[in-house]
């Protein structure tokens, strides 16, 4: 390998954040070890890392006089020379990594244009739009349907290795570049990226490879590139008036692209934006879709559904407001919208303060803030049962935006109060009262029943009857009788061969009454 020297250029982190565009989604081929990001291309391995002040680029070339060996036996070597005035790295990572618009400037534009931008972008800074190739952009969105970042990329790497060439290695690790059109044309390409596991990507991939390297003419895709930013090397040319629906070339370059087998409104204008260089173009997938009826009030009447009625209204929205560039400025809230960015719109708050006095409590303020303390309850205890009238302790969570200094412990009224003494006034001579003779279960307590308060009621009435008791063989009249028919029950069956009713004798039990009438 032919290694060029670090070289560098300056470049602010507001203006370009390598972590941040290298891995929002926009190209599929870099990988981060360490601190460098490397990535085969053009016939060279890229080599890109950072800081403050300075963006640092370094090439590594095969040296085509040897055959690279495959595998490595040990680290292979590599020679290190200074740039010679024919290397055309600096040009190649100028218009890759599109460093021509000031990036400060578009962000301030934007931001005036739309106040959720202005909320947002400061967190987002340096987010560019890359210049790739458009087969390559082609092919990464296509693999994209119904995808995510991560899988897209391992896809990608698998079509480099299997049918790409390979460029070199840097510390045993091989970069292959990607494969051509006409490669991915064979008719044994569909079966085997299925076994790769490509699914039903593999058949939109070989019929596009087939379209584009067979039946359109050579530099087909880069001649719907927009002229005002051609492949590297060219001269921009004007690219027509802008219109509520983008530039003449754009519409142009989206109808083609649809076309194309496994490509809809989405990936054609992924492809533009990422690999033909119309900046109008917004793709409007499920992530921009939510932003656009959380944010931009999409969602009702007639755009209530993502159909292409809505698509096209999402796009000329954004359009509106951002202008030539609204795909730059979308992918910026694209990006604010990943989970993997996610942290970046939480302010972390932590604060840790503990009470001396009581060092058993904590209080502990983290965004929420929980404190913890003791409630008590208090239950009745009955008599005849094996409740002890026990303390219960349980803790209980309380989350405050400002706690306050809390005791160490908390005493709460019980949930269940037992039911306060009643004072029973004594009821006239030969008056009966009734009581349910169904009470309420003790599992199935009625609100404002707790458990043991119906044997505590009838005890409590039991103890204070007056002084005239109730025997079990007094005689009950049939008047008695006449008047309240449930005498009869409590009374027992009747003795018909004497003048008056009488209760047969009752077995001995210990048992509070319950259930029945008293005469009072």
């Amino acid at each position: 390998m032919r290694t060029i020297a670090w070289s560098k250029l300056p470049v602010s982190l507001t203006e370009l954040c390598l972590d941040t565009t290298l891995r929002c989604g926009q190209s599929f081929r870099w990988r981060k070890v360490e601190d460098t990001w490397l990535c085969a291309l053009y016939g060279r391995i890229l080599s890109l890392r950072q800081d403050s002040t300075h963006l640092y680029y370094r090439a590594s070339f095969p040296d085509y006089n040897h055959e690279l060996p495959i595998p490595p036996a040990s680290s292979p070597s590599s020679t290190i020379i200074s740039q010679s005035e024919d290397d055309d790295t600096e040009a190649l990572v100028h218009h890759y990594l599109n460093l021509g618009p000031n990036l400060t400037t578009l962000y301030e534009q934007w931001s005036k244009a739309d106040a959720n931008f202005k909320k947002k972008a400061p967190k987002f800074a340096g987010i560019r739009i890359l210049q790739q190739d458009a087969w390559e952009a082609l092919v990464g969105f296509i693999c994209s349907s119904n995808n995510n970042i991560i899988r897209i990329s391992q896809m990608m790497e698998k079509l480099c290795i299997h049918y790409g060439p390979l460029v070199g290695y840097i510390d045993t690790k091989p970069y292959y570049d990607m494969p051509p059109a006409s490669v991915l044309a064979d008719l044994k390409v569909e079966s085997h990226l299925r076994q790769l596991g490509f699914g039903y990507r593999a058949k939109y991939l070989y019929r596009t490879a087939t379209l584009v390297s067979m039946e359109h003419e050579q530099g087909w895709l880069d001649n719907l590139r927009n002229p005002g930013k051609p492949v590297v090397g060219k001269q921009p040319l004007p690219a027509g008036e802008m219109q509520p629906g983008g530039r003449e070339g754009y519409r142009t370059a989206h109808e083609q692209l649809l076309n194309l087998q496994g490509v809809g409104p989405k990936v054609a204008d992924c492809v533009c934006l990422f690999g033909l260089g119309w900046g109008e173009a917004v793709p409007v997938d499920t992530h921009v879709w939510q932003i656009a009826q959380r944010d931009y009030k999409f969602g009702k009447g007639r755009h209530s559904s993502l159909t292409k009625a809505t698509y096209d209204a999402v796009g000329n929205h954004f359009r509106s407001l951002w202008g030539e560039e609204a795909g730059w400025a979308h992918s910026v809230l694209f990006t604010a919208d990943l989970k993997a960015f996610s942290e970046r719109l939480v302010t972390k708050v932590e604060v840790i303060q503990v009470k001396e006095e009581k060092p058993d409590v904590e209080i502990a303020t983290r965004l929420k803030t929980e404190v913890v303390a003791e409630k008590k309850i208090k239950r009745e205890a009955d008599s005849n049962s094996n409740e002890l009238g026990n303390l219960i302790t349980l803790p209980v969570i309380f989350a405050l935006p400002n706690p306050p200094t809390l005791p160490a412990k908390l005493t709460f009224p019980s949930p269940h109060p037992s039911p306060a003494p009643t004072t029973h006034k004594r009821k006239p001579e030969g008056k009966t009262e009734h009581i349910a003779l169904n009470p309420p279960s003790p599992t199935k307590r009625s609100p404002g029943h707790p458990k043991g308060s119906i044997k505590i009621f009838l005890r409590e009435r039991v103890e204070k009857a007056p002084k005239k008791e109730f025997h079990p063989r007094k005689a009950v009249t049939q008047n008695d009788t006449a008047r309240n028919p449930l005498a009869a029950l409590a009374a027992g069956p009747a003795d018909h061969t004497s003048g008056a009713m009488k209760r047969r004798p009752e077995r001995p039990s210990t048992a509070t009454a319950c259930g029945s009438q008293r005469i009072l």
